[in-house]
């Protein structure tokens, strides 16, 4: 795989990223869901931390807005070398499946890092209203955005039977997790590496099998 082909791949994945939170942000009220199935809906949260909405205030002594911004700053650094690292195996002529790999994991990161860079500063607040793009009063500052997630996938919604031990007429939800276009390239990207492991890595493999 080329370097255009990569390009062409990222710029689509950025593009419906993009699009699709921008139509959220600009048409849901924060919290609003919309069902496109049973079991799956359109659901507007905002995203103020690392996966699964973990913040590094939670885990360090640190202020919000500290961690906020360590956290973004710990994304642009890990944009560059994962844009190092594609750049690198496309002048090396490393298998497609690698590329693709990585232009999907590249794609996702800097889909997320506009939100968390850019976001803050363009839209105003989606508390109870529905946020206007290129808002005179923002919600945030540079460096400040928030992350727009908005797939979720509830498969199974029920209650767990009451004789069940400690867990007995809790409900039970799967699958949990909101996320967006960004985050599912992220993942795709992940998996490829994982399950075509040998096509993406096969000189490392080969002499792992040599030695």
């Amino acid at each position: 795989m080329n370097l255009k082909k990569s390009l062409l791949i990222i710029i689509l994945i950025l593009l419906v990223d993009q699009i699709s939170k921008v139509y959220v942000k600009t048409s849901f009220v924060l919290g609003e869901s919309f069902d496109v199935f049973g079991w799956f809906k359109i659901l507007f949260i905002e995203n103020e931390g690392a996966a699964w909405g973990t913040k590094l205030s939670d885990l360090l002594p640190i202020s919000e807005s500290a961690g906020k911004l360590v956290l973004t700053i710990f994304r642009l650094f890990a944009i560059v070398g994962i844009g190092y690292w594609l750049w690198d195996i496309i002048k090396k002529q490393s298998p497609k499946t690698l590329i693709l790999a990585v232009s999907l994991i590249f794609a996702g990161a800097l889909g997320n890092i506009i939100d968390s860079v850019f976001y803050g500063m363009i839209f105003d607040h989606s508390n109870g209203q529905v946020a206007t793009l290129f808002a005179e009063e923002s919600y945030g500052k540079l460096f400040y955005g928030k992350v727009v997630d908005m797939l979720y996938f509830p498969l199974v919604d029920t209650t767990w039977p009451d004789w069940v031990p400690s867990v007995g007429g809790k409900s039970f939800r799967f699958f949990e997790p909101v996320f967006n276009i960004a985050d599912t390239a992220i993942s795709t990207g992940v998996g490829i590496l994982i399950v075509f492991n040998k096509k993406a890595f096969p000189k490392q493999n080969r002499k792992e099998s040599d030695s």
